[in-house]
């Protein structure tokens, strides 16, 4: 079944139940299954038929909820562009994805109106909001027609160019496949329980253009309604929750701590949550615990990535109380695998390691990617007769439940984004007063991993923190920003010269009771 199917069906069997909603607008299915239709129509119209590569880039909204359904009936390829992303690493990725057009909110469209011609491929720019581009979206929909019956792509056709970040810094597109998607629906279908759960409300607080957008598709099936923010506001959230009857909600162990933080949290009613889900970083036990007094016995945490599309493991809310009532360490595995995804740990001569013995983790099911974009080098290296080599360390127990316990990679996840160091340290060397730097990250209650420059001045240099730090703010988006700097006289090498980061990394984590 075309996966744009799940919401014509849907139509038929709840047409006036809400299907996606923001502060702006709500969309019933009878209005999400018109709209995505005559979207998808309207592209065709103007010649992208099936295949076509349509990129998206704006804050969490419903035309971004109709763009998923309409790409999957027209059978076409999803580019979903970060709305964090720079404008330069915008051009890059709408270059290295071949995308003929670009859905955008007026924000991100007027940022690339000065880049347009580096970008030869990309033939219109749909404005979702506002002006500019080439095409308002309402136009785009007056050229289709409400009614279509889906196109049916085989499992291998491509389905979503799913960006993300190597060793290097560098973006490169995990391409999901249509089976792959079909996959990650039949995956989280089993996690809902269900064939029906109308008035079941998922709050989409991190980019649904990110890995929050996999959640998008299951609660359609199942009558559910995707309530889209369009930021991250303690407040804003939670009153939301409590006006909206919000059931599920996903956030990073960030957003989880500043919650907690807030203050806020008796001022709200927030007893319709059934399922809490945190990941895309480590959270401290601590904070588990805190959360799980505040919200009761309904947390749910997963491990996954782009190139599996989504989570692999699970630990269940049954998983978190056991671990209250029992061994606490429990709440520092990222779950067991479940459904038809296969978790194997590898040593480094491909043998699997024994229970409590450390190896990589890789992944074997429907649900991995067909490879890298364009990158048949960098597919090699993590691809493997159909495994996905993840890079990450970890041990098993006798229960089937996975620890994480470091990373081959050099990669830092702060507050759930991906931050690499090379593109940091690139940035730090344009300031003339530096002459080395090695970033890293360090241990932080609120991010997970915080940011960290350690740097080695030029001779007769003055250069103070704060200064490099403003420096870096206009150099940096947000999150890929250093939080501290720390001077030193020089930087560990190893024999060949190579600056060595394990080595700066290590004292910083010495009495963190964790290595990622």
């Amino acid at each position: 079944m075309n996966l744009g199917h799940v919401v014509t069906r849907s139509a038929s069997y709840w047409p006036d139940a809400p299907a996606a909603k923001d502060l702006r607008r709500c969309l019933s299915f009878s209005d999400l299954e018109a709209e995505a239709n005559r979207l998808c129509t309207g592209l065709m119209s103007l010649g992208y038929p099936k295949g076509s590569h349509i990129a998206i880039q704006a804050p969490n909204c419903t035309e971004l909820v109709a763009c998923e359904v309409a790409f999957y009936k027209g059978a076409m390829v999803k580019v979903p562009i970060n709305a964090r992303l720079s404008a330069e690493e915008t051009v890059h990725v709408v270059n290295d994805s071949h995308a003929v057009v670009l859905i955008a909110s007026a924000r991100h469209a007027a940022a690339l109106a000065e880049h347009r011609d580096r970008m030869p491929r990309l033939q219109k720019i749909v404005v979702i909001d506002g002006e500019g581009g080439d095409l308002p979206y309402a136009a785009l929909l007056d050229k289709g027609w409400a009614d279509w019956a889906s196109l049916n792509p085989p499992d291998d056709a491509l389905a979503v160019l799913h960006y993300t970040s190597g060793s290097s810094g560098v973006l490169k597109a995990a391409m999901q496949s249509y089976g792959n998607r079909r996959a990650l629906l039949r995956k989280n279908l089993i996690r809902l329980g269900g064939i029906s759960r109308v008035g079941a409300k998922m709050g989409h607080v991190g980019p649904i253009t990110h890995a929050s957008g996999m959640s998008l598709l299951p609660m359609l099936y199942v009558g559910g309604c995707n309530y889209l923010f369009a930021r991250f506001d303690v407040e804003e959230i939670l009153s939301t929750i409590e006006r909206e009857r919000i059931t599920r909600i996903f956030f990073v162990p960030t957003m989880v701590t500043r919650i907690l933080d807030s203050g806020l949290l008796d001022k709200f009613d927030l007893s319709s949550l059934t399922d809490v889900s945190y990941g895309a970083a480590p959270m401290p036990p601590s904070v588990v615990e805190r959360a799980m007094e505040v919200f009761g016995p309904i947390l749910t945490n997963g491990y996954g990535a782009g190139e599996t599309t989504s989570t692999i493991t699970v630990l269940t809310p049954e998983d978190h109380s056991a671990a209250l009532q029992g061994d606490r360490t429990l709440l520092t595995s990222c779950g067991r695998s479940y459904f038809d995804c296969e978790i194997l740990l590898l040593k480094d001569d491909g043998s699997e390691a024994g229970l409590g013995e450390l190896g990589e983790i890789c992944v074997r099911g429907p649900d991995v990617m067909q490879g890298y974009w364009n990158a048949p080098d960098l597919t090699a290296e993590v691809l493997k007769d159909g495994v996905y080599h993840t890079g990450d360390i970890g041990r098993r127990d006798e229960n089937g439940y996975v620890f994480i316990v470091d990373r081959k990679k050099e990669m830092i996840i702060s507050g759930g984004f991906n931050v690499y160091p090379s593109e940091v340290e690139r940035a730090i060397y344009r300031h003339p007063e530096v002459f080395e730097a090695a970033v890293v990250g360090v241990p932080d209650d609120e991010w997970g991993e915080a940011v960290k420059a350690v740097v080695v001045r030029r001779k007769d240099a003055d250069l103070s923190e704060s200064a490099l730090l403003e420096f870096c703010r206009d150099a940096l988006p947000g999150f890929k920003r250093p939080r501290s700097i720390d001077f030193v006289e020089e930087l560990p090498r190893n024999p060949n010269g190579k600056i060595m980061r394990k080595k700066v990394r290590d004292p910083y984590w010495a009495d963190a009771g964790r290595n990622v």
